[in-house]
């Protein structure tokens, strides 16, 4: 099986500072491939863009929420009950519309033969900030 294309899906999190003015900042990734059993999660919050969009905003509001979305996804369980469900029902919730600051973007989908990887490929082309080097194995 190890080298055989698998479907996947992602979504990103953005922050929506004010939904009128329709700006966002990518915030996260979020990868899940269910014949692999694979659900992934990377986020990151770059404070001077966010300072941009919406300078009364601290951005050390926002850090419990994201490290909450990696906790639910990675099924930390001490992030409470939804934490704690099987991988496709944490995905699902995690991709829900939100109405809160942090929204998930609508589903994507593609093939894969290594869900990590791919993660941190989106990671580094949607959410990191331009400039940084590309991102190695999770953990670095």
């Amino acid at each position: 099986m190890h080298g055989s294309t698998r479907p996947f899906s992602y979504a990103l999190f953005r922050v929506v500072p004010n939904l009128d003015r329709g700006e966002a900042l990518n915030v996260g990734v979020l990868v899940f491939c269910r014949p692999l059993d694979y659900l992934g999660v990377r986020t990151h919050l770059d404070a001077e863009r966010l300072h941009t969009l919406w300078p009364a905003l601290d951005p050390e509001q926002l850090r419990p929420h994201l490290q909450g979305i990696e906790r639910i996804a990675s099924g930390d369980p001490g992030a409470g009950p939804i934490a704690r469900l099987d991988l496709t029902s944490r995905f699902h919730w995690l991709v829900s519309p939100s109405s809160t600051i942090i929204q998930p973007s609508d589903v994507h989908t593609g093939v894969c033969t290594d869900p990590a990887a791919e993660l941190r490929h989106l990671y580094d082309e949607l959410v990191a900030p331009p400039g940084l080097p590309p991102s190695g194995p999770p953990g670095l």
